[in-house]
């Protein structure tokens, strides 16, 4: 299972608070969006899930038009809700002890809304649900978020949530893998496809 983080935004430029607040892609991460698809065409995925935010469904459109399939929505993959910080940025939020403990990995709702654990719960299940109807040796491409991304990877590893924040942030259009084994579900690449970059307005 391929998880992959939506092309930049305006307001990850902006190092403001996404969540559930509807931005598209700008032109940068439409181009990565074209780049990342060109390279995860060749993994032939059978199952391509998004998100039902506009620059996740944008970012799933570039890899559809190239492998023919249909976008299955969802909107249990969304980014955490986060309540009274979406459109804030990162130095107006920065005195908020609530805040600077939530980006220390604390799990309490970001702006008074949602927590990881909360992310984890209707992500993981709607993940689960989707790679079921797979055949062995088949393929899911997921188009989600930095922090659902986190929280997926958390919870499918067992980790306890204070240890979630250990995954680095996912920049703009990369992905991490998992395979899942006899013992459980193992992460296979994390970050991949470009070389290092800034992470821009990751799990958030």
């Amino acid at each position: 299972m391929v998880l992959w983080r939506h092309g930049r935004t305006a307001w990850n430029d902006e190092r403001r608070f996404q969540g559930h607040t509807d931005i598209a892609l700008n032109d940068v991460g439409q181009g990565q969006a074209a780049r990342a698809a060109a390279r995860l065409v060749e993994l032939r995925p059978a199952l391509l899930v998004s998100s039902d935010m506009k620059r996740a469904q944008q970012t799933a459109g570039e890899l559809a038009s190239r492998v023919g399939l249909d976008i299955v929505l969802d909107r249990d993959l969304r980014e955490t809700s986060g309540g009274s910080w979406e459109g804030r940025r990162d130095v107006e939020l920065a005195d908020d002890p609530d805040y600077r403990a939530w980006s220390l990995g604390v799990d309490i709702p970001a702006g008074g809304a949602e927590t990881r654990s909360q992310v984890a719960d209707r992500a993981v299940p709607a993940l689960l649900r989707h790679v079921a109807g797979l055949a062995d040796g088949q393929l899911a491409v997921a188009v989600t978020h930095g922090g659902t991304i986190r929280c997926v990877l958390g919870r499918l590893l067992d980790l306890p949530v204070e240890h979630w924040r250990v995954f680095g942030g996912l920049a703009n259009c990369c992905w991490s893998v998992l395979g899942e084994g006899r013992s459980g579900w193992r992460l296979t690449e994390h970050n991949a496809g470009s070389l290092p970059e800034a992470v821009l307005g990751d799990d958030r």
